[in-house]
């Protein structure tokens, strides 16, 4: 078999914008999003390259790992630029991609400290990555002991407080979504209910707030599938907190599973919150960032808008409703396709298979296939605001600033007979600018 040949850094730097060249990061998700894990004067990846952590050849069978680097654009016509943190875990990828049938290989001799200690040569990274952390970084927290740090770290699910009681990080407080949205709506609570919820939980306008949770097998033959999505349920933590007004909220990548993979340890043991007497908000700080449903019918017809439905094909065409108790099936007329996953408690196109966050140059691109751009305003929704909240809080976390989620989504639309909705696969119709023409 052919062997990888090495490239010095000046000759990566002029690959970058090399069209048959694929430069592969194989660092952690969280190094590649910002993080400096190994002391390097910044973070970040090479501008282009994808991400592909070495530990994942462990964990994925041959057939999925080729399907995955095949949609991450890697094919054996390519020439494939393998870079990192040491020669010993790049030379070893190569050997894996060999054996994959990958022949065109080539390994960044000086590696990715040596890149990201030159100021000069270019860096992209995830703009808010502070705000997605890792079993590292929480660990060195949890650690530091400093009092004069407000700090709430909370293991999020719906309900189900046996799930908590299971296993969890220790100093974790238990949060149950159930405290922040209404189970008749699904909606936010009221600004005082939330006010009050947050004194209970000991969170402040201040408060250092880290969400995590435990995802098991949510699936529709259970009779309540959230109870098994609690990183779902962190994700809608994380907004809520965030419309509320919290400034230092920050979601574990990955959520339990990732902890424990990185030799974190959980504790039968509770811990109960250090109530305060007032959260110092005026809630909601941030009101834009929930959509209500007149706005929503707006954003139908304006040319800088999106209404962007985060659920399944299934559900969007209207074979299923995705829910045990929603009853109608379809859509709202005229919203945008946003491509969730397999179900109402999957976010597969938003995550990595580990269940860490995709990189944001492939949510960008998925979202782009349906016209989905940062400059424009989009609500995206789901059944009852979860899933669109993974994609509110990708999409912020990615430096997008119009973003928000139409809470009601699809229970309270679907709920008023006077709303239309659609069946079937859409038509090509119309668009905006062309239906908001004058007639001549």
């Amino acid at each position: 078999m052919t062997n990888s040949i090495e490239c010095s850094t000046a000759e990566l730097v002029n690959l970058i914008d090399n069209k048959d060249t694929i430069i592969m990061d194989i660092r952690p998700s969280a190094a590649y999003n910002g993080w400096p894990l190994k002391g390097e004067e910044r973070g970040g990846h090479i501008p282009g390259a994808i991400s592909f952590p070495s530990r994942w050849f462990s964990e994925l069978s041959q057939d999925d790992a080729i399907r995955i680097l095949h949609e991450k654009g890697l094919s054996q016509t390519l020439q494939i630029v393998i870079t990192g943190y040491g020669s010993q875990e790049i030379d070893a990828t190569a050997k894996h991609l060999r054996s994959l049938r990958f022949t065109s290989i080539k390994t960044h001799a000086d590696g990715m400290l040596i890149y990201l200690n030159d100021p000069i040569l270019p860096v992209n990274r995830l703009p808010r990555f502070q705000h997605l952390v890792h079993p590292e970084w929480l660990k060195n927290v949890l650690n530091s002991n400093n009092p004069q740090t407000e700090f709430v770290l909370a293991h999020v699910n719906f309900d189900n407080w046996g799930d908590y009681d299971a296993g969890h990080i220790p100093g974790a407080i238990w949060l149950d979504t159930l405290a922040l949205e209404d189970e008749t709506t699904w909606n936010h609570r009221s600004n005082q209910e939330l006010e009050e919820e947050l004194c209970a939980h000991g969170i402040t306008a201040d408060t250092k707030v880290v969400l995590y949770g435990r995802t098991s097998d949510p699936n529709m033959t259970q009779d309540h599938p959230g109870q098994q999505a609690g990183q779902l349920a962190s994700m809608r933590a994380a907004l809520l907190l965030m419309y509320a007004g919290v400034k230092n909220v920050h979601v574990l990548d990955g959520g339990l599973e990732t902890w424990l993979q990185e030799g974190g340890s959980i504790t039968r043991e509770e811990s109960l919150p250090r109530k305060v007497k007032s959260s110092g908000l005026t809630i909601p700080e941030h009101p834009e960032y929930i959509t209500l449903i007149e706005n929503a019918k707006q954003y139908l017809s304006d040319p800088q808008s999106e209404l962007v439905s985060v659920r399944s094909w299934a559900e969007f065409i209207g074979e299923v409703s995705g829910y045990h108790y929603i009853e109608k099936k379809g859509r709202i007329p005229g919203a945008v396709f946003g491509n969730c996953g397999s179900d109402a408690y999957h976010m597969e196109n938003y995550r990595n298979h580990d269940d860490t966050m995709r990189s944001s140059d492939e949510i960008e691109a998925m979202l782009s296939e349906s016209n989905l751009t940062p400059n424009k305003h989009l609500a995206f929704y789901c059944g009852t605001g979860w899933r669109a909240s993974e994609a509110w809080f990708s999409t912020w976390l990615m430096g997008w600033e119009f973003v928000s989620i139409f809470d009601g989504g699809w229970f309270e639309w679907s709920n008023d007979p006077e709303n239309p909705y659609e069946i079937g696969i859409p038509e090509e119709k119309p668009s905006k600018q062309q239906l908001s023409m004058p007639l001549e």
